[in-house]
C-alpha cells in the first residue's frame, strides 16, 4: 500500500491522529492488524489533548501519511540536541503489513535529517513486542541495552503485567557519509 502524500500535522488533525494511534496500538477485539499491544497494555495510548501538546512543542512534529486525503499513518519526531526521538508510529490496522510502516518511518528519518540535522534516531519500544522490535532491527536500528520500567506516569495506558519494561533502540544517521560513500563506490568513467 502506497500513501499518496505526506505532510506535517496541525492542531486540527489532533482528533484523527489520536483515534488512529489508539486503533493501531490498542484495537478492539477483532480489529487488530499486524501488530499491537492490547495484550500487554490497557487504556488509550494517547488523547486529543496529548496530541495537541506534542504539536505545540518547539522542534516537535507529527508527520502524517495520507491515502485519498485520509490520515492512514503517523509518526512523532522530536529534536533533542543532535538526536531525534521517533515515536508514536501508527498505521491503520486495515492497512498494516503492506509497507506503510516502512514508508512513514523512512519519511520520519528523512525529515529528521533534513529539518533537524539529526545524527541519530532514538525510539522506545515495549520490550515484549518482539515482532515490532524485529521490524525496527530490519530497518537498521540496534538495541542499546537500556531497559526501563513502563512509564506509568506518562498517561499512555496501564500495563497488564507489573514488571512490563520498555527498551531503547537507536540508529545512527550520517547522510553526508552515505552520500559520499555512494559516490566513492561508483566506478570511474
Amino acid at each position: 500500500m502506497s500513501m499518496d502524500t505526506f505532510r506535517t500535522a496541525n492542531k486540527s488533525d489532533a482528533e484523527a491522529i489520536a483515534q488512529l494511534v489508539n486503533k493501531a496500538y490498542r484495537p478492539e477485539t477483532g480489529m487488530a492488524g499486524w501488530t499491537h499491544e492490547s495484550n500487554l497494555v490497557s487504556g488509550n495510548r494517547t488523547s486529543v489533548v496529548q496530541v495537541a501538546e506534542i504539536l505545540s512543542k518547539p522542534d516537535s512534529v507529527i508527520l502524517v501519511g495520507l491515502k485519498s486525503s485520509e490520515i492512514v499513518a503517523c509518526v512523532h519526531v522530536e529534536k533533542d540536541g543532535s538526536y531525534s526521538h521517533i515515536g508514536m508510529l501508527a498505521v491503520n490496522p486495515k492497512l498494516q503489513g503492506a509497507g506503510a510502516g516502512k514508508q512513514i518511518l523512512a519519511h520520519a528519518e528523512r525529515y529528521a535529517n533534513e529539518n533537524f540535522g539529526s545524527e541519530k534516531f532514538i525510539m522506545t519500544v515495549v520490550s515484549l513486542r518482539s515482532e515490532l522490535i524485529a521490524f525496527y532491527l530490519r530497518r537498521g536500528y540496534q538495541k542499546t541495552g537500556a531497559v526501563q520500567d513502563y512509564p506509568l506516569s506518562a498517561g499512555v495506558g496501564t500495563p497488564k503485567f507489573s514488571d512490563l519494561k520498555t527498551e531503547t533502540l537507536e540508529k545512527r544517521s550520517n547522510p553526508a557519509f552515505e552520500r559520499d560513500g555512494a559516490k566513492a563506490r561508483r566506478p570511474s568513467i
